[in-house]
């Protein structure tokens, strides 16, 4: 099992019509690595939403035939998503479109409501019917029911935002205005940029910013809205520093890419940083350090330059291998990792090998690729991972969804060890985390089960889904 992020967002308005479809289409190809369960683009030609979303790649969803039926627009909200709250299914694609008395609203949403099930009980208690097992509706639905008595959609965003709790980074489309948020802890990342020739984009990380050829401006701040339209741009920080910043440490570690820059600091240097660290903490004698692609690379050649053994490629991804590469129907005895990853024999045989990757999970996969190396002929396997255990569900976005699954909740690390069949295993040290990114305040919650928020009643990750199920027995 690998741990998966929720999504990534991204938004554009440009002063003139333009191809905002094809726009946000690079935008969510350097988004990919957020989500690969479905994607979706909504444009707003004059106050006409014009969408497509489909389960799949952004390049298998979004052909040339699909981006040349989009019209020219001023405006476009995209999302690629992977679900932690709601199944996978067509309806759960995002972005959701919502028409009400006052007009259009088309949503994208990066993150987790911890309240969000208590949210949607009450709404349904109300009479509102859920067409998605996504908390995002349950999000859209509070926007618009605000906007009915509010006098413009950023006010209402400001008043859904009192009832909102947990990680939500949003980016939402009006007729006439394209409007971001994010939560006042600033769980999930959210920025924007801008070209010379006036067009604005905002996306969860800056790579996508470049991507399109707009100039990163800044971080949207924690609880901060921030509304573009005709008139330029307008902050909305009445929200802001309500609560203390919780950035969650895994953006640095995972999710985002080695590329992007997150509140000032390069993700890609604090891998490195972990590897040094990880160096320091559980040094071996070896003859080679490898990373597992793609998160443990850069945390690899930290490793090497701290220890001065030697970096090599070990391990080479099958880059053209979707998450549905297997289908239930084929032979169980292949390997998933066998398919997805190779041994370079030539780098690992006869050699001590050290393996660093960002984390382990269930030890399922871990266990796999040790086995891949020492196949290859490794004549040991040291085993180095660049976060802490995990120890506790995450309820913001993260796909780690109950103590049963992991593994270091059931074993000690010598045991994990053994398991896993590596010759030794170390990882970060929790009290090292706050080197990766100096001197602000994160969510490590998933270590050591210190929650910025309440610990929501029902932690179900398909909650809504298994209510259904037990109404209708």
């Amino acid at each position: 099992m690998s741990i998966h992020e929720e999504c990534g967002v991204f938004g554009v308005i440009v002063p003139e019509e333009s191809d905002v479809a094809g726009i946000s289409y690079y935008g969510l190809y350097a988004l990919q690595h957020r989500g690969q369960e479905s994607c979706g683009i909504v444009v707003n030609d004059d106050g006409i939403f014009v969408s497509h979303k489909d389960m799949g790649l952004v390049s298998d969803v979004f052909s040339g035939d699909v981006l040349s039926r989009f019209p020219k627009g001023t405006m476009a909200v995209a999302h690629v998503r992977y679900g932690t709250t709601g199944g996978t299914n067509r309806n759960n694609c995002q972005p959701i479109e919502v028409n009400h008395q006052k007009g259009r609203m088309a949503l994208a949403h990066n993150g987790n409501l911890s309240n969000a099930a208590e949210l949607r009980s009450e709404l349904e208690l109300t009479g509102a019917i859920f067409h998605t097992t996504s908390d995002t509706e349950t999000i859209a639905y509070i926007i618009t029911k605000e906007r009915l008595t509010s006098p413009s959609i950023e006010e209402a965003v400001s008043r859904a935002m009192n009832t909102l709790d947990g990680a939500y980074s949003l980016v939402l489309m009006s007729p006439q205005k394209l409007i971001c948020a994010r939560d006042p802890y600033g769980f999930r990342p959210l920025c924007y940029g801008k070209t010379a020739d006036g067009m604005y984009v905002v996306a969860s990380e800056s790579c996508a910013v470049k991507a399109v050829g707009a100039e990163f401006i800044r971080d949207v701040e924690p609880g901060e809205i921030l509304v573009f339209s005709k008139n330029g741009v307008v902050s909305k920080r009445e929200h802001c520093k309500k609560r203390e910043k919780n950035l969650c440490i895994f953006e640095y570690i995972y999710f985002s890419r080695p590329d992007s820059v997150i509140e000032g600091i390069s993700v890609h240097s604090s891998r490195v940083t972990a590897g040094k660290i990880l160096a320091k903490t559980h040094p071996v004698n070896a003859d080679i350090v490898i990373g597992a692609p793609d998160s443990g690379l850069d945390a690899a050649l930290g490793f090497s330059k701290q220890s001065g053994i030697p970096y090599g490629i070990g391990l080479i991804k099958n880059k053209y291998i979707g998450r549905t590469f297997i289908s239930p129907g084929q032979d169980a005895r292949l390997d998933g990792v066998k398919i997805k990853l190779s041994a370079v024999e030539e780098s690992v045989k006869g050699k001590r090998i050290v393996l660093v990757d960002d984390s382990i999970v269930r030890g399922n996969t871990m266990g796999r690729v040790v086995n891949l190396l020492r196949d290859a002929g490794a004549k040991e396997v040291h085993v180095r991972i660049s976060s802490p255990p995990f120890l506790h569900p995450c309820y913001y976005g993260t796909d780690i969804d109950s103590e049963e699954h992991l593994i270091a909740c059931k074993y000690n690390i010598s045991e994990i060890c053994s398991i896993i069949g590596a010759d030794s295993l170390g990882y970060l040290p929790e009290k090292d985390l706050n080197k990766l990114i100096g001197n602000f305040s994160f969510c490590s919650a998933c270590f050591n089960g210190d929650y910025p928020t309440r610990i929501p009643k029902d932690t179900r990750k398909d909650r809504f889904e298994q209510r259904l199920s037990d109404i209708k027995k």
